[in-house]
């Protein structure tokens, strides 16, 4: 029987991370048909040839907020041109069902407030309309997907169905914890792949309030684990304060709990590796060791690059979450340029960016090393491209004064490019090693959210980049093996993440001499016209998603063949011990 398609003469890079070799794979029926090594290749209705280029199974991006993006763009941009066949979305404690139709605004502007979702995108770019998961799932369904997806089921939202506007008040009554935890289970049920919740003290609402998943107490968080342990395939993620530095000795505690009394793994967001923080990652991992004696599994997810982002003082972005800085940036914009030439608010800032307090935040500290993007003023025509030290020397001045004035002139629509201070050599070594470690994973990308702030969909493209031709941290073969079968394995994703005959035929073929990303830009085209920072592939010849080709020559070719994710028909239990 002949195939529909054939990738001919490629390296074959399987991610098991054994070696890699030249063959050719066949696929038939939206799988994997044949996979052979040299020889003559089968005859096929379309044939690529691939002499020179790898071929690996598609790449899996385990951390984003597509949740709403998907029905405006079922490509799933950028994700789709780097490789990306199969998404997790639903992260975070956010997702936008299960939701009564009173509530769809708030969800709508907590959506904007916490994961930087454009309101009028979300108002005229989703067909809201659901009530139950069960429903949202049929509707992404039924939109038609570029790539496969699968969905946690949000605490925010199940909270919110249940509680009301008391949600984000109080704690649950014993009566409300067995509602949440009944309407948990139906959610998952009818597909949701398990339960994400947040802690953390920088996740507030639309109104300036924490969200829901905040004012849960440990019997409700564990009642809600409990519930997850009796579906198939299914799995948790969490976040806590201690995530954006170091864990307490309570948030180890609760998160290896969690784990266990799900008896599933649990993944946090994100590890930061840094040199100058030495005991950051053995703090963290302690989460892992208890949760191991427990009997569960808790994973930090950590990116392999530094995700470009821009920044100012007018829109949100992550100077709000340095402690302090909320009581300034939140005022209305002229009252914010007073508070902001007052030089008592202004070393108030400093000091409270270089406090112990402001754990990874203390990142955004070192002013002088920002670099000034889009100016919309004639006082500071001729400053892109500038770095803030600088300018500020030329000024006489200090850089957090100068970056202030020269944002103040733009009435804080300045765009600001802070300059990673963790890319020395030092910290690539450290992050190479912390790769190695079995309760690290490659994510975190957040795709589909932050879109004018930052661009990390585009990961897997720079890293293997980097790997094969920059610092070469790792092989190939261990590259896409953390990618892709690394990946499956944790989450339980059915017949994904290998080149194995009768797997999905999820595949991806690139150039390994220029596999790359291009430079992220703003772009002015989401719903309201709305921006986002996107970036285009370099490299990338053919994506391949069960069987159908989604990508040619780095570029859409407009087919949706993606399928979505539901617990336990496409995924299964992963065993924690």
């Amino acid at each position: 029987m002949s195939l529909d398609y054939l990738i001919k003469g490629a390296t074959i890079v399987d991610g098991t991370g054994e070696a890699s070799y030249v063959g050719n794979i066949g696929v038939r029926d939206g799988k994997i048909a044949s996979i052979s090594r040299n020889g003559d290749a089968p005859e096929a209705a379309e044939t690529y040839d691939a002499t020179g280029m790898v071929v690996a199974p598609g790449f899996i991006d385990n951390h984003t907020h597509y949740d709403a993006q998907l029905f405006w763009d079922p490509m799933m941009t950028p994700s789709n041109v780097h490789g990306v066949t199969t998404v997790l979305g639903g992260n975070c404690g956010f997702t936008l069902a299960p939701i009564k139709s009173e509530d769809a605004d708030y969800i709508r502007r907590m959506m904007q407030k916490v994961e930087g979702m454009p309101l009028e995108a979300l108002e005229s770019g989703v067909p809201w309309g659901w009530e139950t998961f069960g429903d949202y799932l049929d509707a992404v369904e039924q939109s038609g997907l570029s790539l496969n997806a699968g969905f946690l089921v949000g605490h925010c939202a199940i909270r919110r169905y249940v509680m009301g506007a008391d949600a984000t008040d109080r704690e649950a009554t014993d009566e409300e914890v067995k509602k949440i935890v009944a309407l948990l289970h139906e959610s998952i049920e009818a597909g949701g792949l398990g339960f994400s919740t947040t802690l953390s003290n920088t996740h507030s609402d639309g109104e300036g309030k924490p969200v829901a998943s905040r004012k849960a107490g440990k019997d409700e968080l564990l009642a809600l684990c409990a519930a997850v342990g009796e579906h198939e395939g299914t799995f948790l993620e969490g976040i806590v304060p201690g995530c954006l530095d170091k864990f307490s000795d309570d948030e180890i505690e609760l998160l290896a709990q969690m784990s266990a009394t799900a008896k599933r793994s649990l993944n946090w967001n994100l590890l930061t590796i840094d040199s100058k923080e030495p005991d950051r990652i053995p703090r963290q991992l302690e989460a892992s060791a208890r949760a191991r004696e427990l009997g569960g599994r808790v994973i930090a997810l950590t990116m392999p690059v530094l995700v470009p982002m821009n920044m100012s003082l007018r829109n949100f972005c992550g100077l709000w979450l340095i402690p302090g800085w909320g009581e300034v940036l939140n005022c209305p914009v002229p009252e914010r340029i007073e508070k902001l030439k007052d030089p008592q608010v202004r070393a108030h800032m400093i000091e409270r960016a270089n406090s112990k307090e402001a754990g990874v935040f203390r990142r955004l500290g070192n002013f002088g090393r920002y670099v000034i993007g889009d100016t919309f003023s004639k006082d500071n025509e001729g400053l892109k491209g500038r770095n803030v030290k600088e300018v500020a020397a030329e000024r006489g001045q200090e850089p957090f004064d100068a970056l202030v004035d020269i944002c103040i002139n733009d009435e804080l629509k300045t765009i600001l490019w802070p300059m990673p201070t963790d890319s020395d050599q030092e910290t690539w070594e450290l992050r190479g090693s912390a790769w190695a470690e079995a309760d690290i994973m490659l994510g975190g990308s957040d795709a589909g959210a932050h879109l004018d702030r930052m661009a990390g969909a585009p990961f897997p493209t720079r890293f293997l980049g980097d790997m094969i031709r920059g610092r070469k941290l790792m092989s190939l073969e261990q590259a896409v093996q953390m990618l892709t079968g690394a990946q499956a394995d944790v989450f339980g994703l059915k017949n994904r993440g290998y080149l194995r005959e009768g797997y999905q035929a999820d595949v991806v073929v690139f150039d390994p001499e220029t596999i790359a990303s291009e430079d992220a830009s703003l772009v002015a085209d989401l719903p309201g016209n709305a921006p986002r920072l996107t970036a285009g592939s370099i490299g990338i010849k053919r994506v391949l998603v069960n069987g159908v080709e989604t990508i040619r020559d780095g570029a859409a070719t407009g087919a949706k063949p993606g399928t979505l994710l539901r617990s336990g028909r496409d995924t299964e239990t992963v065993a924690t011990s």
